[in-house]
């Protein structure tokens, strides 16, 4: 008997939704094409790299569109690429315009450090990207030279400017790390007054790929909330969508507006849609798991997709209900470098 029995019906010709043992439909993918980056962050990689796997380890991108055909008939909709850095893979365009073409996928977003984006954005555009999310910790270039450990901030910050020039909506991910960049809080607030982005402060994590270090929570999403409001009055909490990783807020008279991440503190988990695929091809229904099964074996041995969809639903019939859960379930601790698990 096909597992699918359990699932909800999609409209016909369609297969049934991917829904989990929690009720929680899935309809977010969150992919990474490649493990490597062109920066060394502190919170994401050891300074002198990780190890990369070998290109036939990592899917291909005809494996990587029919995974996605497949989670299209299953109801996901909703694709974000990342890596390491999507922009280090060649041919990433055209990749990307094959998956615009998949039926059922509506919005294609993108994640990207924004070294070499820039070049890119004409063609994004005309591909139809819904949205891009710009990693930037800090508006000071001695003190990214110091997070990154590259000298690249005048490049990240010419594609910011870029991005809003092309009018696609810029999200910003800025990572909290206690004694590096908190005095960065109110200068990264200050962008949101006169540009239409959206500031996302994001609770450290300990993918940093050292296993050496916890990452502390003296800088958690209310003390960071807090440095906010001590700057700022006329603080509002916004209606934040469904699903949403972020609260959301805005200032009086501000275009933009922004959000903060309880990534570590996990205090999102009930509504979370998404699941995540690396580029080595594990499948990861929460971002604390080890990793619950190889796509990648499974689609390399057999070109029956029928198989891989009762497969890709039995591993969602198991998730863990919350990011506390699916840690206390892992073999090995959570300190792998988040380069490895798409950011």
């Amino acid at each position: 008997m096909s597992i699918f029995n359990t699932f909800v019906p999609m409209q016909e010709n369609q297969y049934p939704k991917l829904i989990d043992n929690h009720g929680r439909p899935i309809n977010y993918l969150r992919l990474a094409i490649t493990d490597r980056c062109n920066l060394r962050c502190y919170y994401c990689m050891p300074e002198n790299g990780i190890i990369y796997e070998e290109k036939e380890v990592l899917l291909s991108y005809e494996e990587m569109l029919r995974l996605v055909r497949i989670l299209a008939g299953m109801g996901v909709s909703k694709v974000r690429i990342t890596g390491g850095e999507p922009f280090v893979r060649k041919n990433l365009i055209d990749f990307l315009f094959r998956l615009r073409d998949v039926p059922g996928i509506t919005n294609i977003h993108l994640t990207t450090n924004g070294v070499l984006t820039e070049q890119y954005l004409k063609t994004l555009k005309e591909i139809g990207i819904a949205s891009i999310n710009l990693s930037l910790d800090t508006l000071d270039r001695e003190n990214f030279a110091k997070i990154t450990r590259r000298d690249e901030f005048e490049k990240v910050m010419s594609t910011y400017h870029a991005i809003l020039q092309h009018e696609i909506p810029l999200k910003l991910n800025c990572v909290i790390l206690e004694g590096k960049n908190t005095e960065d809080i109110i200068p990264m607030v200050e962008l949101a007054r006169h540009d239409p982005v959206s500031v996302r402060f994001i609770e450290e994590m300990p993918f940093n790929g050292t296993g050496e270090y916890n990452p502390s929570l003296n800088w958690n999403a209310k003390k960071i909330l807090q440095k906010v409001e001590s700057h700022f009055t006329g603080i509002t909490k916004k209606q934040d969508p469904a699903n949403s990783t972020s609260s959301n807020y805005q200032l009086p008279g501000f275009k933009g507006d922004f959000g903060i991440i309880a990534a570590y503190s996990r205090t999102f988990c009930g509504t979370c849609d998404r699941i995540r695929v690396t580029a080595q091809g594990n499948l990861k229904t929460c971002l604390y798991d080890g990793g619950t099964m190889s796509i990648r074996d499974l689609l390399r041995s057999t070109d029956d997709d029928e198989l891989v969809r009762n497969k890709l639903a039995q591993a969602i019939s198991k998730r863990a209900k919350d990011g506390f859960e699916a840690e206390k379930l892992r073999s090995t601790p959570a300190n792998e470098s988040m380069s490895t698990i798409g950011g």
